[in-house]
């Protein structure tokens, strides 16, 4: 029966003029690029053999994988909350099969997309199918594609582009997958926070333990693109105890390997193996010891203290770190966690890390795109440069198609050469380049520098025109004189966006605002949620949009937003959606293009919180409520209203004497 519906599904594929082992291989014959990429997961998950899936069609932009099997009730198997990946699942069902190929070879990184095709037939009046839109290596990194009722979209590369055009993701997708990503990667570092706890990993050596570990879980290749070694999986750790073999120096020792195979700069190799030579510092963590209970689920025996994180991060991090990539900053999710435990709630020295939401909006607000030359002088983690990276990325494949030799040529111009990032701290550094280096780019600028003491000819070398920053809030008002630094280092014209304490703008920074002021333009001001950094910090901010070089004409306005509400709740433990605030973040943006006039897409009344007026030379007066009149004197139709009111009450009081006495 196999074999009537392999020849049935060969004639619905010569029926769309597609050749067997031309424009698409059965199982047996599957190309050496797709055969890399399934042999690849072969090893994350120890075995010598792998599967392969029934059909296999790589001629288009993204591949198509073909999963079969006999019995329409052999499509599926799930529960009520997820599809199953059990090795009985994959191996029974097509959903199960199919899409477990499709993210092998998406985690591979030899691929970031792919479509999963299901099948499964009693007889050819008696089959069903279902086709899924695959993004990620995660479990749930894929979305159903409904009411598409035959293959005829494999037909050509037109039919196939319009197909896969509407399958991609939209905006709000996007938007929800980045909520709930940022949430499952919240969970994780606080279970692994208390792993590394229990094995008495201090709070400053936990990021640095993960940055590490999941740098050696990345193949060494050299310059030409070429496998040198393997990465590192959980069974290459095996307890050894002498000082050459000991599990953490192995895990430094391909940490080394791989800077030096692509090339890192010397300087900054060696600075980034200072700071991971934590990892190795006590020995005693190398030696065998009961397992914890984060990991008792995913590991059969005892082992090391760094066995049991490298594991931990292995199968929790790295194996679906491409799902949660994208805007998502991994580092600094996992360095906002661990601090909640080493400084409490991070209030201390005033540490908050922006929601990559946020940045993302701030990025469009700005019209960054694939030929903006963007810099941050307060890097941290590298959060917003990493949303902005993928923002150009996305512009360049938008603009030059996807994978054509002019999208990657522009794509390497724009991790080359437009993009600057300057950092301090040494640890802060660290992360931030292994940042960069998980999503293969191990060629961005990253200086380490006081921001204060940097050469003047690194900024007119690389010409910013675009400039987005969270100053570190403890700084000299409120971090305002990052900003004023900044903007003398831009080119005429340019745009710069800011999330600070508001309380820069109210009186804390007149000094500085109004240097800022006699050069530059003031466009905007947008009061954000009071809980955005909740539970990290408290703090009420507002982001300040600039235009560089053209000093503020006081007879102009300035566009004040309010957006306080975003309708997200926030709690120390999680983030709930109210009412389509992935609706609403789009719509700020488009507020503060067309103002009252924007074409939204929520539930707004915009009279009420996107106000235009002259801000003076007070330099304190940059806020939204500044601005926000609110008129106090009564109307005809409020002493109507009131007059209704009381003789209602009135009313309905002698009726209920009536009825008492009745």
């Amino acid at each position: 029966m196999g074999i009537e519906f392999s020849d049935w599904f060969k004639v619905q594929l010569w029926n769309l003029k597609l050749k067997n082992q031309i424009d698409y291989f059965t199982e047996s014959a599957i190309p050496d690029y797709l055969k890399d990429s399934l042999r690849w997961r072969a090893k994350t998950e120890s075995k010598t053999n792998f599967w392969k899936p029934d059909f296999s069609l790589t001629k288009y932009e993204i591949p198509v994988i073909i999963e079969n099997k006999l019995w329409v009730s052999k499509l599926i198997s799930e529960t009520k909350e997820s599809i199953k990946f059990d090795e009985k699942s994959i191996k029974n069902f097509a959903v199960n099969g199919a899409l477990y190929y499709a993210t092998w070879i998406i985690a591979s990184w030899n691929y970031k997309e792919a479509i999963a095709i299901a099948i499964a037939w009693d007889s050819e009046d008696n089959i069903e199918f279902k086709i899924y839109y695959v993004y990620g290596s995660g479990e749930k990194s894929f979305k159903l594609l409904k009411n598409i009722t035959s293959f005829d979209f494999l037909e050509n590369e037109k039919t196939f582009t319009e197909f896969y055009k509407n399958a991609t993701l939209t905006e709000n997708e996007k938007h929800e997958i980045l909520i709930n990503s940022q949430a499952t990667l919240q969970k994780y570092a606080k279970s692994l926070n208390k792993l590394m706890h229990n094995h008495n990993i201090t709070a400053p050596q936990r990021v640095l333990y993960i940055s590490g570990m999941l740098l050696s879980m990345q193949n060494i290749i050299d310059s030409e693109w070429n496998k040198i070694q393997d990465w590192l999986v959980p069974e290459d750790l095996k307890c050894i105890k002498t000082d050459t073999a000991r599990d953490s120096i192995k895990i430094i020792n391909q940490i080394k390997e791989f800077l030096t195979s692509r090339n890192i700069p010397f300087d900054k190799r060696d600075l980034m193996l200072s700071s991971f030579s934590e990892i190795s510092k006590d020995s005693q963590r190398d030696e065998k010891t009961q397992l914890e209970k984060e990991v008792s689920k995913i590991m059969n025996e005892n082992a090391s203290a760094t066995k049991q994180i490298f594991t931990f991060i292995y199968n929790n991090i790295f194996l679906s770190i491409d799902a949660m990539a994208g805007h998502i900053d991994i580092m600094g999710e996992m360095y906002s966690e661990f601090l909640k435990y080493a400084l409490g709630d991070g209030k201390e020295i005033w540490i908050v890390l922006t929601p990559p939401y946020v940045t993302k909006m701030m990025a469009s607000i700005l019209n960054i795109n694939k030929d903006s030359k963007v810099m941050d002088l307060a890097t941290g983690s590298a959060w917003f440069l990493i949303s902005w990276m993928e923002i150009m990325i996305e512009d360049a494949e938008k603009s030059y198609g996807k994978k054509t030799t002019n999208a990657e040529n522009k794509i390497k111009e724009i991790k080359k050469n437009q993009l600057l990032w300057v950092e301090l701290n040494a640890e802060m550094y660290t992360l931030a380049a292994t940042n960069m280096i998980l999503r293969w780019d191990w060629s961005a600028n990253i200086q380490k520098w006081n921001t204060f003491k940097t050469p003047k000819e690194l900024y007119e070398k690389f010409k910013a025109n675009k400039l987005l920053l969270n100053p570190p809030f403890s700084f000299d008002e409120n971090g305002m004189p990052f900003i004023a630094f900044g903007l003398e280092r831009m080119e005429k014209w340019g745009l710069w966006a800011i999330i600070i304490q508001d309380s820069a703008g109210s009186g804390k920074a007149v000094k500085t605002n109004k240097s800022i002021l006699k050069k530059h333009t003031l466009l905007a001001s947008i009061k954000m949620p009071v809980d955005l950094f909740k539970p990290m910090a408290g703090v009420q901010t507002s982001i300040y949009i600039f235009e560089v070089w053209k000093p503020h004409d006081f007879e102009n306005t300035v566009k004040f937003i309010d957006f306080r509400n975003d309708w997200y709740k926030r709690t120390a433990k999680w983030i709930q959606e109210i009412d389509t605030p992935a609706k609403r973040y789009s719509d700020i943006i488009k507020i503060y293009k067309a103002g009252t006039k924007a074409k939204i897409e929520a539930s707004w009344n915009i009279e009420d919180m996107y106000v235009e007026d002259f801000i003076t030379n007070s330099w304190a007066d940059w806020n939204f409520d500044s601005h926000n009149v609110i008129d106090t004197k009564p109307t005809l139709g409020d002493f109507k209203k009131t007059v209704s009111d009381y003789l209602s009450w009135e009313i309905s009081t002698l009726l209920k004497e009536d009825n008492s006495n009745f």
